[in-house]
């Protein structure tokens, strides 16, 4: 028996996700896909990754292999142009005609250009596609200022696109009274805006566009209220428009204001055609969100197998990270007193605002909004999902419990089993908790493979890890902590597997102990054990380390590199501090001096960097380690030595202990303090490790950390001399190294340790494991045997030619490339 004919117009997310579904569902149907662009369904949802390196492969959904394995045919570049619904056969834009006996629209959306003189001109572009990113990447080399007209979720998207490709002024151009109108509120936007203006991009408000200037390429904006920006390139993100045309001619019945009209089966008005994503209009609501977009697809494959399943609306709650600044919005973000009572936490310092709003009997919480800390969003969603009664005091859904934490994990397994977990794959918890138990799933990428939870927009990963974990230890198992899918080891395991086996190549390493190929989790942290067990240098790792560790340097926007000198303490003579300034204006480099007592100098190309450092080190310099997980700093006061309230020599004692540990590889970056008296110049308690002038001594403190999650470190010991303190942090982080996971910071480390820092006291003062000898041993090995990268790798002709562009690269660089002024003063007020 033949089988029937499934066409499914448009090769996006949520068309491929509809042959996901269908062919998981039964193998009766023939599938036939027609797409507009000529390559295989790829991930939009994270497209601006494409500016970050990502390649084409990498966002790819699938292969051409899986649809040939799925006997699913595929015609990519040739649009559908005509639907006859009489004789149920499509035509295309090639002359191909195709009969169906089920129809599935799926034609997604298209950018809405408003209709503003001048908007065809050369430099104007919409972002949707891998094509029009590709456009804007040709076209930016040339410019320099660059805008975005519209500050919702896209606008932000393609703003950061724009800072991406290194313009050296980006704006943001919004019609509306604030970002983000629809996800967050006034207070939330002001924010927003000003964490916008520390990345130097500038956002516009209440900005009516009343025409594009220039003659045949794009020089500027003109608006209602009579000002101008100049601007060389504009990208136009005003929302999106339905793509219903097709739909239209065939006679569908469609919303005057846009949209494919369906019922809560995805049927169209012709119920053998079916219309699903951000082209379906259900209940006049378009969803232009991946999640509601896939469910739909679900409810399209159990239709035509017969499955009792409705699509009933779809929560639109969302996390983003927009330019590096997480934004959520959940539930009834925008409700209002007196319906409600709001309770709001804002921190304009460190850039957090945190609003929920709960019901006035203070029993269920309503919605909320989150902006610089979201880590909270999917409790808090699930909170609103499921109505959960909240505690006495439900402030601490957003400050924290003062009554200290709950075990982890705790939270996520007291919800209701048909809670939805992944709601890009409709995956509850449920299905997660009875992954783990029946089929043994303990790893997220087993789970990945197994439910598909995480696989859309990753945002529900932490709370499906806690889950697994969660569950495993309910039932008793051991919770295994595994480094990656390729080694069976946790990074402590494999540290002591190497040290024991001394093996001092990764290839070796993956023989012995891993599977496969690896991957770029376990590749640069078995480079980090590598260099740090055996103190060799980390080129010699090949090209396993990350980017950044590959050329000794942290590359920028642009394609260039920084350069950073380490100054110990941050005492510098005056010939160093000539030598830095002759080599900044001899290679064009943007100087700055940072948080952490040091001079970074930007700008530089890759085939510069070896003689730019020949010239540092024969100054006296050595490598500020910047790129690598590993000592970075020790921030020091000015001391005993000038300050009237200096008790003790901080500069020194800083130098000292910058120097001895230099260098140190880690599972993450290492920041040190020491400050000469009370008052904290040198922000010790801000850092891994913190040292501060006592009268007696210096009191110890350990597994502090700034950032997005600032910690104080934690008192571990009081009023001790130079050696002790020196002994107790060679055994601190030497402990740390030792037991660390990947890209764990020490504050991190420590709320994760059992017994906290009590334990960690106990194992570092009082030795309550026996192995300080040991740890005191490998850190004397470690200090004993430390090169600078820097100078080993210039002194290595081999080593030398991994910076070269080409293997016939000129000596002279492009004349074209200039330096230009990178930073504009930012008004006192955005602060």
């Amino acid at each position: 028996m033949a089988k029937k004919n499934v066409v499914i117009i448009g090769n996006g997310m949520v068309g491929h996700k509809f042959c996901e579904k269908l062919i998981a569902k039964t193998d009766e149907y023939q599938l036939v896909v027609f797409g507009e662009e000529p390559r295989i369904a790829y991930d939009r949802v994270h497209l601006s990754s494409y500016f970050d390196g990502k390649t084409i492969e990498d966002l790819s959904l699938s292969t051409i292999g899986w649809y040939q394995e799925n006997n699913i045919q595929l015609h990519l570049g040739d649009a559908v142009t005509e639907i006859n619904r009489t004789d149920k056969i499509v035509h295309t834009h090639s002359g191909k005609t195709q009969s169906y006996d089920y129809l599935i629209l799926a034609t997604g959306s298209a950018p809405f250009v408003p209709n503003i003189p001048g908007v065809e001109k050369d430099g104007v572009f919409v972002y949707r596609t891998i094509e029009d990113l590709d456009k804007m990447k040709a076209h930016a080399s040339k410019c320099k200022t660059g805008a975005v007209l519209g500050g919702g979720l896209l606008g932000l998207e393609a703003g950061k696109a724009l800072l991406d490709l290194g313009m050296q002024e980006t704006h943001i151009v919004e019609f509306a009274s604030r970002l983000m109108p629809r996800q967050i509120d006034d207070a939330g936007s002001k924010l927003l805006q000003g964490k916008l203006a520390q990345l130097n991009l500038q956002v516009h408000l209440n900005k009516n566009t009343s025409s594009i200037m220039g003659e045949n390429e794009i020089t500027g904006l003109a608006f209602a209220d009579g000002s101008v920006l100049e601007l060389d390139m504009l990208v136009i993100s005003a929302g999106i428009r339905p793509r219903d045309e097709i739909a239209k001619l065939c006679g569908l019945e469609v919303s005057s204001r846009g949209g494919i009209m369906v019922n809560e089966f995805m049927q169209t008005s012709d119920e053998s055609i079916l219309a699903i994503g951000e082209c379906a209009l259900f209940k006049s609501m378009i969803y232009g969100l991946v999640a509601p977009g896939y469910e739909m697809a679900d409810v399209a494959a159990s239709l035509l197998c017969n499955i009792d399943k409705q699509f009933k609306g779809f929560d639109m709650s969302t996390k983003l990270k927009l330019i590096g600044v997480d934004v959520a919005s959940f539930g009834d973000a925008f409700i209002s007193e007196p319906d409600c009572t709001s309770i709001i936490f804002e921190d304009t310092h460190k850039g957090i605002y945190k609003r929920i709003n709960i019901s006035n009997d203070g029993k269920q919480l309503l919605g909320g909004i989150l902006i610089g800390d979201a880590d909270a969003y999917n409790m808090l969603l699930q909170t609103v999902n499921n109505k959960i009664i909240l505690p006495p005091n439900p402030e601490d859904l957003i400050l924290g419990s003062r009554g200290g934490a709950a075990a982890e994990g705790a939270g996520v397994m007291s919800l209701p089993d048909d809670a939805l977990i992944c709601s890009c794959e409709a995956v509850t918890k449920g299905a997660i908790c009875g992954a783990v138990i029946e089929q043994d799933i303990t790893t997220v990428d087993g789970m990945k493979k197994c439910t598909k939870a995480g696989t859309g927009c990753g945002g529900c990963v932490p709370m499906v890890k806690d889950l697994i974990n969660g569950t495993l230890a309910e039932n008793g198992k051991y919770i295994k902590n595994v480094l990656c899918e390729h080694f069976d080891y946790s990074r402590q395991e494999l540290l002591d597997l190497i040290k024991m086996n001394k093996i001092k190549n990764y290839d070796q390493v993956l023989d012995t102990f891993g599977k496969g190929d690896g991957c770029e989790t376990c590749k640069p942290a078995v480079a980090s054990i590598l260099a740090g067990l055996w103190n060799d240098l980390i080129l010699k790792q090949d090209t396993i380390q990350d980017s950044n560790d590959r050329f000794l340097a942290n590359i920028q926007k642009g394609g260039t590199y920084s350069v950073v000198p380490r100054i110990p303490g941050g005492e510098i003579t005056p010939d160093k501090l000539i030598v830095i300034g002759q080599v900044a204006k001899e290679y064009n480099l943007y100087t700055k001096i940072t948080g952490g007592q040091r001079i970074d100098l930007f700008g530089a190309h890759l085939s510069d960097l070896p003689i730019i450092w020949s010239k540092l080190i024969d100054a006296g310099f050595e490598s500020g380690h910047a790129y690598g997980k590993s000592l970075r700093t020790v921030k020091s006061c000015v001391g005993s030595t000038w300050c009237r309230f200096g008790l003790h020599d901080s500069v020194s004692f800083a130098i000292e202990v910058e120097d001895r540990y230099k260098g140190l590889r880690s599972p993450h970056k290492l920041k040190g303090g020491v400050s000469g008296c009370i008052r904290e110049c040198a922000e010790a308690q801000s850092k891994d490790f913190g040292i501060i002038a006592t009268e007696k001594g210096w009191n110890l403190f350990v597994c502090g950390n700034g950032g997005s999650k600032p910690q104080h470190a934690q008192l571990i010991a009081t009023d001790i001399d130079n050696a002790t303190c020196i002994k107790y942090l060679d055994r601190f982080l030497m402990f740390y190294v030792r037991t660390a996971d990947p890209l764990t910071r020490t504050a991190t480390w420590l709320n994760k340790m059992d017994g906290g820092i009590a334990y960690l006291k106990n194992v570092i003062v009082n030795d309550s494991l026996g192995i300080a000898a040991d740890l005191e041993e490998e850190m004397a090995f470690f200090v004993n045997t430390y090169t600078c990268e820097w100078k080993a790798a210039i002194e290595n002709p081999e080593m030398r030619k991994r910076f070269n562009h080409f293997v016939n690269a000129p000596e002279e660089k492009d004349p074209t490339v200039k330096f230009e002024e990178m930073r504009t003063q930012i008004k006192a007020e955005a602060w």
